[in-house]
Parts: C-alpha cells; sequence; structure tokens
C-alpha cells in the first residue's frame, strides 16, 4: 500500500491532496521515495489512493523540471508504456501552462524539444500536450501540429486528430480556420485525419463544421468520403442537429455521397438509440420528407 502524501492539504482545483505552493515537499516526502517500485505496476493495478499519488508526483516531476530547465524527467513520463501515465504527463503540462504564466514560453521551448525527440511515444505526448495548451491559446502550438501531421509514426498523428477534437470543441474559431487549409491537401491521410479531427466540434454545433465537410464530397479517395459519410453520422443524431446536416445537404452536389450518408445516419440513429434525439424510424422519414429520391 502506498503511503498517504506527507504534504499540506490545502487546496488546489486539480490535485487537492497536493500543495502545490511548496513544490521542494514532494522530493522529501515518504511515498516519493518508494515511486520507483510503481513504475512496475500498471496505472490501474493501483487502489484510487496510491493513483492520485501517483498523478500529484508526475505532476510535482514535471513541474520541478520546468522551473529547473531539465526536461528530462519530462521524457520518462512521456516514454511509459502505461497509457495513464503518458496522459497524466500531458495533462499536468495543459495544468501548468495554464496557472503558472511565467512559466509559459519555457513550456513551448520543452514542448518544441518534445516533439523532436526520437521515441514516438513522447511526440505523441508533446501533441497532446499541446493539445491541451491549445484548447485556449491555439496560436501558441498550431505550429506543432503543421509538424505532426506528417509524422511517420499513427500514434503522433492520432494525437493530432485527438487534440483537434478537443480543441475544435471549445475553441473553434482558430482551430477551424487551421484545419481548413489541409482540406485539399495532396496527402489523402492527411485530408482524412482533419476530417475526423473536426468531428466533436459537430457533435453540438454541425453547422460550424459542415461548409469544411463539403469541400471533401468529391474527394478522390474512397478512404476520405467514407470518414466523411462517418462523421456526417456522428453530427446528426443530437438533438435540432439532423435538421442543420439535412438542410445543408441539400446544397451538396454528389448526390451518391448523400445517398450513403443518409444511410449512415439513419442506422447511427438505431446503434446509439438510447443518446439519439429521434427514433430510427422518425430520422429516416424526415430525410425521406425533405429527399424523396434518398
Amino acid at each position: 500500500m502506498l503511503c498517504q502524501i506527507e504534504l499540506n492539504t490545502c487546496s488546489h482545483r486539480h490535485l487537492p491532496l497536493y500543495d502545490f505552493a511548496n513544490i521542494g515537499l514532494i522530493y522529501k516526502s515518504h511515498w516519493y521515495n518508494i515511486y520507483p517500485t510503481l513504475c512496475e505496476l500498471k496505472f490501474y493495478d493501483l487502489n484510487k489512493t496510491e493513483r492520485v499519488a501517483l498523478v500529484a508526483k508526475i505532476h510535482a516531476d514535471i513541474l520541478h523540471a520546468i522551473v529547473h530547465d531539465n526536461i528530462q524527467p519530462i521524457k520518462i513520463h512521456s516514454s511509459s508504456e502505461d497509457t495513464y501515465v503518458r496522459k497524466s504527463a500531458y495533462l499536468a503540462i495543459g495544468r501548468i501552462y495554464d496557472s503558472e504564466i511565467h512559466l509559459r514560453a519555457r513550456i513551448i521551448s520543452c514542448t518544441d524539444e518534445l516533439t523532436m525527440s526520437e521515441v514516438p511515444h513522447i511526440r505523441q505526448t508533446a501533441i497532446n500536450a499541446a493539445g491541451e495548451i491549445g484548447k485556449k491559446d491555439f496560436a501558441s502550438v498550431g505550429h506543432f501540429f503543421d509538424r505532426a501531421l506528417f509524422d511517420p509514426h499513427h500514434t503522433v498523428r492520432n494525437a493530432v486528430i485527438g487534440s483537434v477534437k478537443k480543441m475544435s470543441e471549445v475553441n473553434p474559431e482558430p482551430v477551424l480556420t487551421w484545419a481548413k487549409k489541409y482540406l485539399h491537401h495532396p496527402d489523402k491521410e492527411v485530408r482524412r485525419e482533419i476530417c475526423h479531427g473536426i468531428e466533436l466540434r459537430g457533435r453540438t454545433h454541425p453547422e460550424d463544421i459542415l461548409p469544411l465537410l463539403r469541400e471533401l464530397e468529391n474527394d478522390p479517395t474512397a478512404r476520405v468520403r467514407n470518414t466523411l459519410i462517418h462523421v456526417l453520422g456522428q453530427i446528426a443524431y443530437k438533438k435540432n442537429c439532423l435538421e442543420i446536416v439535412v438542410a445543408d445537404m441539400k446544397k451538396w452536389q454528389n448526390s451518391n455521397l448523400v445517398k450513403a450518408a443518409f444511410v449512415e445516419i439513419v442506422d447511427v440513429h438505431h446503434r446509439y438509440r438510447n443518446f439519439a434525439h429521434y427514433s430510427q424510424e422518425e430520422a429516416s422519414k424526415y430525410i425521406d420528407q425533405r429527399f424523396p429520391s434518398s
């Protein structure tokens, strides 16, 4: 059993068990000395108290590393084989960027170095950290995604998709503006990744991404068109969304793709029947009334 954290317990909005004002104390705590044994365990092999302590330890390590301009501890956590350790690392970077304004330039510099690592896990963690930052300050991290879109490793490119999803959901204007410039990129995988990445914003605000999706309706690559059809299904099942999507698709020119999208939309209303605003029958009837030939 991991020992209790021997730190002050003043309130912090992210980790209430840790006093971030006294960062040095973490290195004097009893449980810090047995931390290496935790590295042999998976994150969810630990109990809740141990997981909270481990997250606090990772946060402390990263803050200490940034303050002292020592990137090695960040690389250690970022290269972990445990997904949840890496997640704790990139969430910590995002939280520190948000709360420690005076460290922001150093964090951007550190993230830049991490994105140049030869280790894919480290690059992936860096892009996910940039995604956390970009939820509020995309201007400072956009260039990282310009690079990572073309990373040779799929996990890094997937981190771009995940980051674009979470950033566009809460900070749509700069992120969608950035995404638009890649809609007609010669690399089909780049087009597909951008299409997939903007999906999450569309689930609540389909009108924001439909103009971008429409630019892909005649894409020459089936894989891109299939992703487009998938995204159209994902943005049409919540309240008020089907109406917006169907109305917009009256402007589309690729009738075969429109028909395939309607099939997907109706099917999604069945697959997500516990969450969809309309039943599958209601969705199908709504579409048929507006597109009799569909």
